[in-house]
Parts: C-alpha cells; sequence; structure tokens
C-alpha cells in the first residue's frame, strides 16, 4: 500500500472534510531501537505491509497511517530506528529531528524484552522530552510454553512498575495482543501539551557522551537490582562458532550463495520455468496468435502479436519462478538472523575500502534490486561512503540480468553455466570492491563511521514476511511487465520491423531503423566480439529495463511462438552463424560480462540523481561503460588465447575468471598497502 506524507495544505482544496478529519486525530511517533520489532508493530495496528527486516535502512524515513483504537481515530508515525537522541547516523537524524520537531506528538517507544535494559536507555530520554511515552515490551514469541521468557516478564514488570511509565508487554505478530494494546491505548488520556527538555539539552559531543549520560545509565541499572545475571548473551548461539569461524566463516558464505544460484537457476528454478514457458507458449500464445490469424491476414499484425508481444513478452515472464526463487532465498537469508552476522563477517574487509557494514545490506539488496539497494545508501552518516555504496550497486546482479545469463550462457556453457553464473556474481562483487578502493584512495575519502550491530536469534523465518517480501517482488515484477517491458518491446518490435520510409521490411523489404541506427553504433563493440547491429540494439533498448535484452534478441532472430520452447528457440538461434544476434563462446562470455557492468536502467539513474546528485550520477555512467568495456575486451581476447591454445571451454571460462579475481585482488592489496611520499618507515595510512 502506498503510504506518503500527508500535506493538508495542498489537499485542502480538493478534500476538505477528509483533511479535517486527519487534522483531528491524534498522531502517535512509533520509537525504538533497531530490530525491536518496530515495523511489524506498524503493520500490525495500521493493518499494513511495510518492509520487516533486521537490519540498518528498513525504515530510512517516516511513515503514516491512520488506525483506530477502540472508538478513536489516531494516525501513527513509523519512525527509522534509533538508539539515543544525540544521533549518529542518517536514520537516526530522520528519527530524533521529527520528534524534537512535533514535541506535542504522545509516543509509542517499543523496547525488545530480551534487551530492555539497553533499550530503555532511549525511553529515560523520551521522557525528558515528552509528558505521554507509553512502552510496549515485545516478547516476540508466546510466553505460555517458555518459562524462561515468563521470568522475564516478571522481572521487567518489577522494573518497570519502578520507573512510573505507562507499559504494554506483549507480541505485536499475535492478534489478541494487537487487540489488547489497541483497547489499552484507547483508555489513555493524552495530554495536549508537552513541557520537556528542547534539542539543545541534549549533547551532540560523542566524547563526552558516556559522562553526560552517566547518571541514567546508573538510574537503569538500579530498576535492575533483582534480576538474575546470566552468562549468555541474547542472540549468542553455538551456530556462531560455525558461522563466523575465523577459518570457515567465508566459505560458507560463498557456499550458500552457490547453493542459491544452483537452486535458483538450475535444479528448481529450471523445472518450474519450463513448466511455466509451455503454458505460456503452448496454452495461452498459441490460443492467442491462433486467434488473431482467424481475424485477420495483415502481416504486420500477426508479427506484432506473435514477435512483438507474445514472444518478447513470454520470454521474460517464463523466468517468473526463478525471479521468485531468488528473493526467496535472500528473504531467507535476511529473516533467519545470518544477514546480520553477514554484515558482521564483512565490516572490518568493507573499513580497509571507505565502507561499513551498512553497505552489505546495500549490496546484497542489489542482487535483488538496483533501484531499491541505492535508496538505502542514504543510511550512510558519511558523505562520501554514502555516494561510493550507491555507485557500487549497480555492480551486483540483479534479478532483471538473471535472463540474460540463462538465455546465452546456457546456450554455449550448458551444465557448466552454474560456474558461468556465480563467476560473474563474484566478478561484480570484486569490480565494486577494487572501485572503492581506488575512490578511497584518490577522490572520495571516508571519515571513520560508527556501526552498531545486533545478532538476532537464529530463528525460523515467518512465512508471513516471507510471504509478504515475495508477493512485493513478484508485484513488482509484473508490473514492469505488464507496463515497462510490454511497452518497450511493441516499441524495439516497430523500429525492428519497419524502414524509415515505413515499409514492413518482412514483406516489402529494406532495412529497418533499428538496423539502420545499430549498425552505425556497432562498429564500437568489434574489439569486443559482439559487433552487430542486433546485440547492440539490445543493450540500448537494455537501458530502460535490463529484462528487455533478451525478449529484444528473441525478435531480432524471429522465433515462432507456434514452434518448440522460446527459451530453446532463442538459444538455438544465437548458435546460428547467419541470425541478426549471433555469438561465439568468447564473445558470448564477453557480452554477459559486460550487461553486467554497463550502465543500470533508467529507474536506478533518477534515484542516483536524487540521492547522490547529478555530477556523481553522470560519472558513475561514464565509469561503468568505461570498465564494462575493457573488461569485455581483456575477457573476449583472453578466452580467445585460450582457445588458440586448445583448453576445453568450460575450463577456459575457469581459468578466465580465476585470472580475472587474482588481479583484482593483487590490485587491491597494492593499493592498500602504497606508502606515501612522506613516511619513511611501514605505514596503512600516513600517521605522522
Amino acid at each position: 500500500m502506498n503510504i506518503r506524507r500527508i500535506e493538508p495544505f495542498k489537499i485542502f482544496k480538493a478534500n476538505s472534510k477528509r483533511v479535517k478529519s486527519l487534522e483531528i486525530n491524534p498522531k502517535l511517533l512509533l520509537v525504538g531501537n533497531p530490530n525491536t520489532g518496530k515495523t511489524t508493530l506498524f503493520n500490525a495496528l495500521t493493518k499494513s505491509n511495510e518492509h520487516v527486516g533486521n537490519w540498518h535502512g528498513v525504515t530510512v524515513s517516516e511513515k503514516e497511517k491512520a488506525f483506530v483504537a477502540g472508538q478513536k481515530n489516531f494516525v501513527l508515525v513509523d519512525l527509522p530506528g534509533l538508539y539515543s537522541l544525540t544521533p549518529l547516523s542518517f536514520e537516526e537524524e530522520v528519527a530524533s529531528e521529527y520528534i524534537f520537531k512535533n514535541p506535542s506528538c504522545p509516543i509509542i517507544n517499543i523496547c525488545d524484552i530480551n534487551n530492555l535494559r539497553r533499550n530503555l536507555f532511549l525511553t529515560m530520554q523520551l521522557k525528558k522530552i515528552s509528558n505521554d511515552v507509553v512502552l510496549f515490551v515485545n516478547t516476540f514469541k508466546n510466553p505460555k510454553k517458555d518459562k524462561e521468557l515468563q521470568k522475564k516478564i516478571f522481572e521487567s514488570e518489577i522494573a518497570l512498575k519502578k520507573l512510573g511509565i505507562k507499559f504494554f508487554i506483549g507480541n505485536p505478530s499475535n492478534k489478541n495482543d494487537i487487540k489488547k494494546f489497541k483497547n489499552y491505548i484507547s483508555k489513555i488520556s493524552f495530554k495536549e501539551k508537552n513541557t520537556g527538555e528542547s534539542k539543545n539539552e541534549f549533547s551532540k559531543n560523542r566524547d563526552d557522551f558516556l559522562e553526560v549520560n552517566a547518571n541514567t545509565f546508573k538510574e537503569i541499572s538500579k530498576l535492575f537490582e533483582t534480576e538474575v545475571s546470566s552468562t549468555k548473551a541474547y542472540g549468542t548461539s553455538k551456530l556462531d562458532k560455525i558461522f563466523l569461524n575465523k577459518y570457515l566463516a567465508i566459505p560458507i558464505f560463498f557456499c550458500i550463495l552457490f547453493l542459491v544460484f544452483y537452486l535458483t537457476f538450475f535444479s528448481v528454478g529450471s523445472y518450474l520455468s519450463g513448466l511455466l514457458r509451455d503454458l505460456i507458449q503452448n496454452v495461452i500464445g498459441s490460443r492467442i496468435v491462433g486467434f488473431v490469424k482467424g481475424v485477420t491476414d495483415v502481416a504486420w499484425v500477426i508479427d506484432l502479436v506473435e514477435t512483438g508481444i507474445v514472444g518478447g513478452v513470454g520470454c521474460v515472464l517464463a523466468f517468473l519462478p526463478q525471479v521468485i526463487l531468488l528473493f526467496f532465498f535472500l528473504s531467507l537469508i535476511e529473516d533467519s538472523g545470518y544477514l546480520a552476522r553477514v554484515a558482521f563477517l564483512f565490516e572490518d574487509i568493507f573499513a580497509k575500502i571507505g565502507l561499513s557494514g551498512k553497505s552489505v545490506y546495500t549490496l546484497l539488496m542489489g542482487f535483488g534490486c538496483s533501484t531499491t539497494a541505492s535508496l538505502t545508501a542514504r543510511n550512510m552518516e558519511d558523505k562520501n561512503a554514502k555516494i561510493k555504496t550507491a555507485l557500487l550497486t549497480p555492480y551486483m546482479s540483479c534479478s532483471a540480468k538473471l535472463p540474460i545469463y540463462a538465455v546465452i550462457g546456457g546456450a554455449f556453457f550448458g551444465s557448466s553455466n552454474i560456474f558461468i553464473i556465480f563467476g560473474l556474481y563474484m566478478l561484480g562483487v570484486l569490480v565494486a570492491v577494487l572501485l572503492s578502493s581506488v575512490l578511497e584512495q584518490k577522490v572520495l575519502k571516508s571519515k571513520s563511521q560508527s556501526f552498531i550491530l545486533e545478532f538476532p536469534a537464529y530463528r525460523i523465518p515467518s512465512f508471513k514476511r516471507v510471504f509478504n517480501i515475495l508477493w512485493e517482488n513478484v508485484k513488482l515484477f509484473l508490473i514492469r511487465i505488464g507496463t515497462i517491458i510490454f511497452a518497450l518491446n511493441i516499441i524495439v518490435w516497430v523500429f525492428q520491423s519497419f524502414s524509415f520510409d515505413f515499409k514492413f521490411v518482412k514483406t516489402q523489404g529494406g532495412t529497418s531503423m533499428l538496423a539502420s541506427i545499430g549498425s552505425w553504433i556497432a562498429p564500437i563493440f568489434i574489439p569486443l566480439g559482439f559487433g552487430n547491429w542486433g546485440a547492440v540494439s539490445a543493450l540500448v533498448s537494455g537501458l530502460v529495463a535490463k529484462e528487455i535484452i533478451v525478449s529484444s534478441i528473441a525478435m531480432f532472430n524471429g522465433i515462432n511462438v507456434m514452434g518448440d520452447s522460446l527459451k530453446s528457440q532463442t538459444m538455438r538461434s544465437i548458435l546460428d552463424p547467419m541470425a541478426v544476434v549471433s555469438f561465439t563462446p568468447a564473445s558470448a562470455l564477453s557480452f554477459m560480462v559486460f550487461c553486467l557492468l554497463y550502465s543500470p536502467c533508467l529507474a536506478t539513474i533518477s534515484v542516483f540523481k536524487k540521492e547522490i546528485g547529478t555530477k556523481w550520477t553522470l560519472i558513475s555512467i561514464l565509469l561503468q561503460l568505461a570498465i564494462a568495456y575493457l573488461l569485455s575486451f581483456f575477457i573476449y581476447n583472453l578466452y580467445k588465447l585460450i582457445e588458440l591454445i586448445g583448453v576445453g571451454n568450460g575450463i577456459a571460462v575457469l581459468i578466465a575468471i580465476v585470472a580475472i579475481s587474482l588481479a583484482v585482488i593483487g590490485l587491491v592489496g597494492r593499493l592498500k598497502n602504497k606508502k606515501c611520499n612522506n613516511c619513511l618507515g611501514n605505514c596503512k595510512k600516513c600517521k605522522k
């Protein structure tokens, strides 16, 4: 559901009754530390479907929605997570500013019962600025069969009664608890005006933060004098001895990724894709084409429906199961608690190239969609780190590139394509690391950044949350197919089917508009092995949406909807040297690398312009085009050289990928260990 900030002065004339009702409804601020279940509570109270996650950047701006409690109407505002009213990150800045600008709004402060002592620090600060703070203590699960949780609830009640604050203990995922909490809220008489402390009374100096707040920490400790101390920290697990092992952690992470790719692109994903492809082509597509042929015999109308619509759109839609699987596995990694461990795992590595563990979340989201991933880069408190993180997201292979790897890679490398796909994903990561290292050394030096990380307990992923994540992404994918991809396929078909004097080239002859334009650009790509107008035209259309690349190739090569599998036809067509778009193993790999690294879609570019400015957006596009061209050129010629020596295709690809990886790692190492001119001894960052 679309949730936006309400601006009454803009809507008043159009719908004055609605605006007046919203103005009367009191506004409640939902505030809490990250990972306390804030967005889950927001969804439960307002019946929304906002994304829930246990990492930074899930909520990056305030969200508002009305809800009813008892017979009263309220507007609930979900604010980004924060640990203190003294902001140390972008999210905290957004939340604290909103709180101070709305001093009269009552506050619902959510805390985690397992981390209550730490969470109460924010509660104590909120009490100083607001007379109306209601504490929601999240139990996360049903306490009936959990004696340890029952004990925590008992101890928490004793402590909170000493604090003298209104509180409610429950699980936001439990409908009965939410019903009771709504009833609890409806009975509270909120004050009309607050007389708390102002923003200026909170220290902004990080160095004296502990000293200034020492009394608050002591006060919180006194509340828990009866609490039985535990030697086991919340969120730790015996599993961490494996997943965070010094020697096993990174290999395990890459093995998990490899398994995800195998199940997505082969095995389960390939089987489900085949079933959907048969349904689209043999059941739906053939009937549509048969109906059109029965109605008219106009060649261009039949070709538009058969090639432009059914063939083009169907070729992309058939990959829906693999897209679903990819998002399914990413949501499992996120909801299981493993994603936070991954951020911790790469924090030290990323710090050496001017990033932080927060960047891990953004880059992993880039495997799904570069557009949404680049938005989360705004949670970086350092401007240079924010720019770098945003610039790196397009180097992650988004789900839109999945059909390219499956079709082109599958045609030439068969069962070995799993290694190609995994290698391409890793190549994107390596290029991103190298680029960040260069930017850190030469252009965008980052300041030290805070990274407060909590380890949520390992848990079985919630079916509801996973389903919601899948549904949102599937819905977006289908909307793209039904709007952008559908429209662009028709545009590409028109340019490919008609000449500049509007003759239908299949029956009347001549050169199509797209062939004329593409032939002019194509020579630039001859050194990369795919200097034909069809391949170049597909790349140009891919600037709008990467999914169009495969459907464009299918259209250019004239696949027949009434024939066998659309995917099989497309794969066979690119093997034919006489086809409009054809490749060799070397040029196919070069083409896939170029698709991986060249300019992102227009949606991502528009986000870049808003988040990091026009200058860095242009720099990003030029960098990507240059890097894509150089690496494609290198891989194409390296592969040709290895082929000349006589090594098999699969081994040649692996050698090429390993060679590139080693070269990248070596260059990063040289940059990190490079001494500056002012140093005589060993130094990492010139400390005089």
